[in-house]
């Protein structure tokens, strides 16, 4: 009898250091999912600001000044779920703008355009990075949200269920031939 007792609580003390252990790790999934969208939403704010700040600068056309800057805008003011739409909008914004090397070589012959057309290309392509690293942290959380223990013992707790951000965020090409110069 006691012998029974005694496997009874070693098997519980396990199971509640495997709890607490999977729990852990599942709240450093989520810090880290939480870093990740921080991280992608500081590049998606700062690739829209370069945008604005091109559009308004008078070195494009007026067509294409207005296009950029309103997707621009619009990309800034998203809510949470118009975000991943107004964000591709304004990638293909970017890529209609800079379909052709000459726009990019106008902005660089403007005072200040080596700078801004720099800093565009910069944040072009650390989009898809912070994107790619926030969509990796997802897809790790997900993975241990759906074990069975994970769910039966309502380990996540009252958090949503993580989300991926899909956008697209192909770079135009002048800019990625520009930024390899």
């Amino acid at each position: 009898m006691t012998m029974t007792l005694l496997w009874i609580a070693v098997a519980v003390v396990l199971l509640g250091v495997y709890l607490s252990w999977t729990a852990g790790r599942l709240d450093r999934l989520h810090a880290r999912m939480d870093a990740a969208r921080a991280a992608l939403d500081a590049q998606l704010l700062r690739r829209a600001s370069v945008a604005q700040e091109l559009a308004t600068s008078g070195v494009l056309d007026p067509a294409a000044s207005m296009v950029l800057y309103q997707s621009a805008h619009a990309a800034r003011q998203a809510e949470d779920e118009q975000r991943e739409v107004a964000e591709s909008e304004l990638s293909q914004a970017l890529r209609a703008v800079f379909a052709e090397p000459d726009a990019v070589t106008a902005v660089h012959e403007a005072p200040g355009g080596p700078e801004t057309i720099g800093e565009l290309g910069q944040a072009v392509r650390r989009v898809p990075m912070a994107r790619r690293f926030h969509n990796d942290a997802v897809r790790a959380a997900r993975v241990v949200r759906r074990h069975r223990v994970v769910r039966w013992f309502r380990l996540a707790g009252h958090a949503p269920f993580p989300l991926a951000f899909e956008m697209d965020d192909e770079p135009p090409a002048a800019l990625a031939a520009d930024a390899s110069r």
